[in-house]
């Protein structure tokens, strides 16, 4: 099994322990604040299992109804964790509003505050540790998921802040407060996200410099005249690319072959933490500067 799928089981495993915590205290105590975060670990428990069955998927070879495979389906679930953090902060931006609106009382402090002081630390041991996975394996699934549980880190944070303060002070206008800073951050982290997946599903290029450095690569090629029309494209942790290579008329089919070969090669150890595709077209001549003939 993918270090990346073991990930996401672990994410589930530890949402559905905290969604028990949470909800077993939530409602012995009448917390409203701990009712909201069990309800918040549901939906994170909801999400490690899309997850996973994404990883899962887009692991499978291509077949005859996928020939590229299924990677598209890691930026998808990229994109769709974005937008539910960004839901889910709106909800808890309109939550806060409300409660600053109509005010509200909190009952039972000190077992709230031991299952937020739990949830925490359990919390951020587990974005440590997808936090590291997604380092070392550069995979946007895992990112997405070490972000949401971020973002879970700081609201479990800011209600554990917030439970203290207003068992000492009674302020309890500071729980509001926080949590409109939170929801605010969640946005703002939750959009560069989905603009990467966004994009990765639209086949954008990539970026400035993965394309220079190919462009360098295939200029430091001495076998070959020239080169044009390179086109890139991210799909998932996999990159594709299809370049035309120039060569003398004089050349032989058999010596083009095997440079080609080794460009390939050589683009694919340019990138050792990806799985890259490359398309190489053989050209006799440089034809980049010829009109297409109707």
């Amino acid at each position: 099994m993918r270090i990346e799928k073991k990930a996401t089981l672990i994410s589930t495993i530890v949402a559905f322990l905290l969604v028990t915590f949470k909800l077993t205290v939530g409602i012995i105590s009448g917390s409203v604040a701990v009712l909201a975060s069990a309800i918040d670990s549901l939906l994170d428990m909801v999400v490690s299992l899309f997850n996973y069955f994404a990883l899962h998927n887009s692991d499978k070879e291509p077949d005859e109804h996928f020939n590229f495979g299924r990677r598209k389906l890691e930026p998808l679930a990229a994109v769709i964790e974005g937008t539910i953090i960004s839901l889910s902060a709106l909800f808890i931006l309109y939550t806060a509003i409300s409660k600053m609106v109509q005010g509200s009382i909190i009952e039972h402090l000190d077992l709230s505050i031991g299952v937020m002081i739990a949830s925490l630390i359990i919390t951020a041991g587990l974005v440590i540790f997808l936090n590291h996975i997604a380092k070392k394996t550069g995979n946007m699934v895992i990112a997405a998921d070490a972000l949401h549980y971020k973002t879970d880190l700081l609201s479990n944070g800011a209600v554990l802040i917030s439970l203290v303060v207003i068992t000492f002070t009674e302020y309890t206008f500071i729980d509001p407060l926080l949590g409109i800073g939170i929801s605010a951050y969640m946005i703002y982290s939750a959009y560069p996200l989905i603009k990467e997946g966004i994009l990765m599903l639209l086949d954008a290029a990539l970026d400035p410099q993965s394309v220079d450095k190919i462009n360098r690569l295939l200029n430091s090629q001495t076998d070959i005249s020239g080169h044009h029309d390179l086109r890139t494209r991210r799909s998932g942790s996999d990159i594709y690319l299809s370049v035309h290579v120039v060569f003398s008329i004089s050349t032989s089919l058999y010596d083009a072959h095997m440079v080609g070969d080794r460009i390939e090669l050589s683009l694919k150890n340019l990138f050792p933490e990806n799985n890259v595709y490359a398309l190489i077209h053989l050209d006799p001549y440089d034809d980049s500067e010829i009109d297409d003939v109707d």
